[in-house]
């Protein structure tokens, strides 16, 4: 006679597929928040006219927010339970939201959305949860996963934000972004178990070692330059998009280049697969592929000005290479310093959006410049110098 045994190794792929499912929806469901006001401009400018020059503040201090709650939030992660961490945070954001939703004037939303900035960093713990959860020879799986997860929140956010806001009002997409951080608080008490703390730095030294962790490994400084190049190619193309559509032969409203949010969608889908590539085949080989890829992206971009067909595919294109680089990226930076994974993660992610912010400079710079062909040819720079970084040094062993 058998009974079966919950410890079974099916078993325990089951329950570990679940926490991953579990952790790329919290990585999704919270950094949408940081992408729903974007397409809601137009809405806050009609409910606050007398401030309707104030208006893009609100997008611009949502991503000061997240850049500055990666500083300083997400190292926390090595010193306390990452689960009571999501849930604290889980807390502030409804009550930011909650603030937002009911905001009486552009300043108060304005304030509102630093804070929900600031507290979207949530997705920002579940990553290097993924890693800690995972054994070694599926880290990069794992990793891929919760990606996934995160970048389904950031390409359909703002189709989300738009549908709700059309049928209910702009309010209506805060409040139901707090419905859906309640449900999944409810998730994360019942399923998610705690991490076990791996520092005992007090808070400034722990900021500080961020530094050192960045002098010490030069692994990881490759791996920041490389994803930062090719968050700026990433960017370069998303900031340019709408005005290209906007134009001749297409004539296309701002709607048209949400859409293609979706068709981007497809990059998210291949993280996990990325992610398996990168436990088989050694995180590196991923990369230089990766790479190529964002570059025949450009290319295609370059030839398809006039092309809805050749944009559809240079985006599928676009995503894949980016997104199967950060997700081989991270599972090789992960691997650097097992304690200090939350640290390591801040240091990469805080690089990648700063490369993403000047492709988005140098995309508004060119543009009314050089037009479509010169943002294809930029796009095709920053890959270069990914590549220039990935492959100038041969690594040593322990990278």
């Amino acid at each position: 006679m058998s009974t079966s045994n919950p410890s079974t190794p099916a078993s325990t792929d089951r329950s570990l597929r679940g926490l991953l499912f579990l952790l790329a929806t919290i990585a999704g469901v919270s950094v949408a928040n940081i992408y729903y006001n974007q397409p809601l401009l137009d809405n806050f400018r009609q409910s606050f006219p007398a401030s309707e020059a104030w208006v893009g503040a609100v997008p611009a201090v949502t991503q000061l927010g997240y850049a500055a709650g990666m500083l300083l939030l997400a190292p926390l992660g090595d010193r306390f339970d990452r689960r009571r961490l999501i849930l604290l945070q889980i807390v502030g954001m409804c009550v930011a939201l909650i603030v937002a939703a009911t905001a009486p004037s552009l300043v108060v939303l304005i304030v509102a959305s630093l804070a929900i900035g600031v507290l979207a960093t949530i997705a920002q713990q579940a990553v290097p949860f993924a890693a800690e959860l995972a054994p070694p020879s599926e880290r990069g799986h794992a990793v891929g996963m919760v990606m996934s997860g995160l970048l389904l929140g950031i390409l359909l956010a703002r189709t989300a934000a738009g549908v709700v806001a059309e049928y209910f009002g702009w309010r209506a997409v805060f409040g139901a972004s707090v419905v859906a951080l309640l449900i999944l608080a409810v998730v994360i008490i019942m399923r998610l178990p705690k991490s076990q703390p791996t520092s005992t730095l007090p808070y400034g030294k722990l900021l500080v070692s961020m530094w050192h962790l960045v002098v010490e490994h030069r692994a990881l400084r490759e791996a920041s330059l490389t994803g930062a190049a090719m968050f700026g190619a990433f960017s370069i193309f998303w900031s340019v998009l709408a005005l290209l559509l906007a134009g001749a032969p297409f004539h296309l409203g701002p709607q048209a280049a949400g859409l293609f949010g979706i068709v981007g969608a497809a990059g998210a889908m291949a993280a996990p697969l990325a992610g398996k590539f990168s436990d088989r085949r050694g995180p590196r080989s991923i990369i230089t592929v990766s790479i190529v890829l964002v570059a025949i992206s450009f290319v295609v971009f370059g030839v398809s000005a006039t092309s809805i067909a050749g944009l559809v595919v240079g985006v599928i294109i676009l995503d894949v290479g980016v997104q199967a680089a950060q997700i081989s990226n991270q599972s090789r930076i992960y691997a650097l310093k097992p304690d200090a994974r939350s640290r390591v993660n801040t240091v990469y992610m805080v690089a990648y959006f700063i490369g993403g912010a000047i492709g988005s400079g140098v995309g508004a710079v060119v543009w009314p410049l050089f037009g479509w062909l010169g943002v294809s040819v930029a796009g095709v720079l920053f890959a270069g110098l990914a590549a220039w970084n990935h492959l100038r040094l041969n690594p040593p062993a322990h990278s």
